[in-house]
């Protein structure tokens, strides 16, 4: 493990390798699941300032679920997360033709209509960030839906870290990854 500010991370990160495979998994992590992507308040409130400029990006079942629900809901946990499409998929969720689900909030981004990519959770996928009093946890997590996804990542060596690179950057900042890196070339 590794300790870097106030963040106590799991070698796993460098360990386990992972790339998603979207063409095999359509992005069951978007659909699959007891409750909806963990959100930070910051989001939360940016969701609810910008739901009008989203709207038009997701799906009429995802809206209408956004409308009941709003634009986030209290887990059992008290956790906020997004709200589910009748105790399915994310309403923020989009579907492909060939059924491969994406993010309504990331297509709104890169069609220039909002400044926000998506929730952190989701960009930093499979790895997940735990808030504690002293510190943050920073951990990978396995789930059986993305065994695709790590045969993918061994088949190419792209170890967790490496490939949510840009999310533990926008995270954590870029001092913070590189002392990752650096931990990561000790370990090999």
């Amino acid at each position: 493990m590794l300790s870097v500010e106030n963040t106590l991370i799991s070698d796993e990160l460098i360990e386990e390798n992972f790339v998603c495979n979207l063409a095999k998994c359509k992005g069951k992590c978007c659909v699959k699941g007891e409750a909806g992507a963990p959100l930070e308040q910051d989001e939360v409130d940016y969701l609810k300032k910008n739901i009008d400029k989203i709207t038009p990006f997701l799906r009429v079942d995802g809206i209408k679920a956004i409308k009941k629900q709003g634009v986030y809901v209290k887990g059992n946990d008290g956790d906020l997360e997004t709200p589910l499409v009748e105790g399915q998929e994310c309403a923020y969720t989009l579907f492909s033709d060939t059924g491969v689900a994406s993010c309504g909030i990331e297509k709104a981004y890169t069609q220039g209509a909002i400044d926000f990519q998506k929730p952190i959770s989701c960009h930093l996928y499979p790895v997940r960030v735990k808030n504690y009093k002293e510190l943050t946890a920073v951990n990978y997590h396995s789930w059986d839906i993305c065994s695709d996804a790590c045969d993918f990542g061994q088949s190419l060596k792209i170890p967790v870290y490496q490939f949510v690179k840009a999310a533990l950057i926008r995270k954590f900042g870029q001092p913070w990854y590189q002392a990752l890196e650096e931990y990561a070339k000790t370990k090999n």
